[in-house]
Order: structure tokens, then C-alpha cells, then sequence
């Protein structure tokens, strides 16, 4: 399938409102391809981001659970942060927020998926990575406002957060989601007390 045509507006006029270290607001007037204006739009920019679906090497899932004080609720999540202007790469911001955060590293890393957090008015991307076979390395290490728990679960257990909407973060929620419908659980082989139907005639 090939992507679509791409028609992109045109920037009449550009202006920053706000600078900080990790949100910038710009305010444009743009138009669009078939010459109607939209006099007020705001881009957010933002660094990239990172996620890690990390699992260990008995097959537990590392989780962590976090206050978000937009929705005012704590809830599950997979380990994720901000690529820093010291990374040298969306892999190493990855790794160096798994070991902050949990005290987990090492293991096979890949990329599983890259998304766009909010593409009408964010700028930035979110690289979510797979992490397999990772062990305890070492203590965490949070920044002086982070408040977070680590959490072991099984396969069972995440799935079910995911089917009962209990993993609010939907950047976090996709790449479970997409680990999940790349590898399926293997079949339960029927138990030898298990009576088998016989093959109708």
C-alpha cells in the first residue's frame, strides 16, 4: 500500500510564545493547500521521547506505576522518559531510563515501533523499545520529582491491565499491544486427563 499524497500547508507567519528546557510553544498562521486560512495555530515542541517494554529472563514483564497529575490518578506504566542532549542515541536514552528508573539493563535490545505522540500539534517523536532477557544491574536512580514503583508481572497480568483499560498511557499501551499481536502465547498442549472427543464419521 502506498502511502498517501502529501499536501502540506503553508507557513505564512511564525512566532515563539514560550521557551523551556523541555516545551517550547510556537504560534503560525497558516494556509491551506486550497487557499482557506487558519489564522491561530499553536505547535508544541518537544524533545523525543522513550518507551521500553522490558522483559526479564523468566518472562516478567517490568513495570512501573507513577502519579499523572493531568488525569490526578496513579497507574501502571512501562518504563519511559525524555531523550536528553547527552544520549547519543534514542537506543542509549532508552537503556539509560530502564536502569534509572527500575535498576534493570542489559539483555537484546530492537526497536519495536515508532509513534507520534500528538502529530496535530507535537512535533516530537516516541521510540519504543523491546528489551528481552534484562537483569538487575543495579539501585534506581530518580530524578528529585519522580515517585514511581517497580513492578514484576506476567504475560496474564499486563494483558489484562491492557483489556481492562488500566494502563492509561496510551504511548505505553501501544507498543504492549504491538508485542503482543507479534508474539502470541503458544498453545496449551491438552492435558493427558483431558478426554478428546472422538472424529465425527
Amino acid at each position: 500500500m502506498k502511502d498517501p499524497e502529501q499536501r502540506k500547508w503553508k507557513v505564512l507567519s511564525s512566532e515563539y510564545l514560550f521557551r523551556r528546557p523541555w516545551l517550547t510553544v510556537r504560534h503560525e498562521s497558516l494556509e491551506l493547500p486550497d487557499g482557506r486560512r487558519v489564522p491561530d495555530y499553536y505547535v508544541l515542541e518537544y524533545p523525543d521521547w522513550i518507551n521500553v517494554t522490558a522483559i526479564t529472563r523468566d518472562g516478567h514483564f517490568v513495570l512501573i506505576d507513577q502519579y499523572r497529575h493531568g488525569l490526578g490518578e496513579t497507574s501502571y506504566e512501562i518504563p519511559a522518559g525524555v531523550s536528553e542532549p547527552t544520549d547519543s542515541s534514542m537506543l542509549a536514552a532508552a537503556q539509560r531510563e530502564l536502569a534509572e528508573e527500575t535498576g534493570y539493563g542489559g539483555g537484546q535490545w530492537r526497536l519495536l515501533t515508532t509513534i507520534a505522540p500528538n502529530p496535530a500539534t507535537q512535533t516530537n517523536l516516541t521510540h519504543c523499545f523491546l528489551a528481552t532477557d534484562v537483569e538487575r544491574i543495579g539501585n534506581q536512580h530518580l530524578d528529585p520529582t519522580e515517585d514511581l514503583r517497580v513492578h514484576l508481572m506476567t504475560r496474564d497480568e499486563v494483558l489484562e491491565l491492557l483489556r481492562t483499560d488500566r494502563i492509561r498511557q496510551a504511548l505505553m499501551a501501544a507498543p504492549l499491544w504491538r508485542y503482543f499481536a507479534e508474539h502470541p502465547a503458544p498453545e496449551k498442549m491438552p492435558s493427558a486427563a483431558t478426554p478428546q472427543q472422538d472424529p465425527q464419521p
